[in-house]
């Protein structure tokens, strides 16, 4: 393809394009009109791309389509009204799509941290391997370092470190998926030991009540948000494997923008948690009331994911973005 002749043949009408696309008002055959040219200059940028990518013409044809799919598309004005959306419609559509990757993954992972558990509880030679007796006595005794983690320091600081770690334990397990979800698999292993660990220990030391009054009151929710983060990686991991009929790189794509936008959701989940965590868990209440408080956060949770988001997913919701913030898809004869 000539360049020169492909510019002078198409020339009015991306002259035409740019004048519809300034305009503020259109009639309705305006309309009709810069749509049909939006579409055809769309075509003509990937007719350029694909055989004669002059970057000059490249970059004219790209601002142009570009300032025609705003005008063709309307402004997005991202405020409150966007926000509300995606926390009523497409943040429980995606949890609920997503479903058999993470309530498998929060399966596995909590009887597997039951076993070491107790494997950790009735063998006395794998505590001793663990640390020495003074240690382990330090970890467990009465206002030792597991009871005392959630009560020494301000109740706000200390929300905003466990919110912070959490998000970040969370936001490793969405990005890294792409790397075959391998990262992901040693994320799940660091938590399912660190449970284990504190199930194993205390109910040796025969504080488990003690423990499980300080965990699951906060514990629950958070580690629901872990295992969600962890699915959403693992199924992004296997779409680098089996794309499925699309290409790796569209189907990459839509999984990538899927799972990185449930990174806000799990972030206000994960706040949620935190807040139970520094001021529920290390609270005056009485045990059944903080587990009771927990457990409610979590029942609501699953409401949220399994009921509101079976509805957002039956009215064709798939946790993606819009399809008006999607880039435009041309076919390209070979």
């Amino acid at each position: 393809m000539d360049p020169d002749v492909f510019v002078a043949a198409h020339q009015a009408q991306w002259a035409r394009l740019e004048t519809l696309s300034k305009r503020r008002r259109l009639t309705g055959e305006e309309a009709d009109e810069l749509v049909a040219l939006y579409q055809r200059v769309t075509g003509h940028l990937a007719r350029v791309q694909a055989t004669a990518p002059d970057p000059a013409l490249v970059g004219r044809l790209t601002t142009l389509v570009a300032r025609a799919r705003t005008a063709v598309t309307g402004t997005r004005n991202t405020g409150w009204r966007e926000v509300g959306r995606y926390f009523s419609v497409s943040f429980p559509a995606a949890l609920y799509l997503s479903r058999r990757w993470w309530i498998p993954v929060a399966v596995v992972s909590l009887l597997a941290s039951a076993l070491l558990a107790w494997w950790i509880a009735t063998h006395p030679e794998v505590r001793d391997s663990l640390a020495t007796p003074e240690q382990l006595r330090e970890l467990t005794r009465p206002g030792g370092a597991y009871q005392a983690y959630y009560s020494d320091r301000p109740a706000s600081s200390f929300a905003a470190q466990v919110w912070t770690n959490n998000a970040w334990v969370a936001a490793q397990s969405l990005v890294f998926g792409v790397f075959l979800g391998l990262p992901v698999l040693y994320v799940l292993a660091q938590n399912v030991v660190n449970l284990a660990l504190g199930i194993g220990l205390m109910a040796s030391a025969g504080r488990l009540d003690l423990f499980l009054g300080l965990l699951l009151p906060h514990g629950l929710l958070e580690l629901t948000a872990v295992f969600v983060a962890a699915g959403l990686g693992l199924r992004l991991g296997w779409t680098v494997i089996d794309p499925g009929p699309r290409t790796r790189a569209v189907a990459l794509a839509e999984r990538g923008r899927a799972t990185i936008g449930m990174a806000m959701g799990l972030t206000a989940v994960l706040f949620v948690s935190g807040l139970l965590e520094a001021f529920v868990t290390p609270s005056g209440l009485p045990t059944w009331a903080r587990i009771g408080i927990g457990v409610t956060a979590e029942v609501l949770f699953l409401l949220y994911a399994l009921v509101l988001g079976r509805r957002a997913a039956a009215a064709g919701e798939t946790g993606d973005i819009a399809a008006a913030d999607r880039a435009d898809l041309q076919p390209v004869a070979a």
